[in-house]
């Protein structure tokens, strides 16, 4: 019964990857990372396909092996998270239970994505780099 559920999940996150491409404001490599966590425990075949994929393979593969983001995809997501915890803290300003939350929820993600190892080869490097041909 999980199973259909897990599948589901991924194809809607890698839906929403994708589409991730081509609007600035919808991450891509989170919801990619969540179709692979999905995917894993529902069906190595699309587990397997998603890893070999060119594009979104090598990010995939550098989160599984080395638990690292491209420096794009980390630069981006602080830089959104950054400016909605703004917007929201102004939205709330007038709660400071709220604002001081906001922060906190700030402080401790940011923080964590901040100290993330980084991947900076390119995509073909980073499948070598794991016994994988493109």
């Amino acid at each position: 019964m999980l199973r259909p559920l897990l599948m589901l999940a991924g194809g809607l996150s890698l839906a929403l990857g994708i589409l991730g491409i081509f609007l600035p404001l919808l991450p891509t490599t989170p919801f990619v990372l969540l179709t692979a966590a999905c995917w894993a425990r529902a069906s190595p075949r699309f587990h397997r396909w998603l890893l070999g994929h060119r594009t979104f393979g090598p990010i995939v593969i550098a989160w599984e092996t080395r638990r690292a983001l491209p420096r794009r995809a980390k630069r981006l997501g602080l830089l959104l998270m950054t400016a909605s915890m703004w917007t929201s803290m102004w939205i709330v300003q007038q709660r400071p239970w709220l604002v001081l939350m906001l922060l906190l929820t700030w402080l401790v993600v940011g923080g964590w994505l901040w100290r993330l190892p980084e991947t900076t080869a390119a995509p073909a490097q980073a499948g070598a780099a794991v016994g994988r041909n493109d």
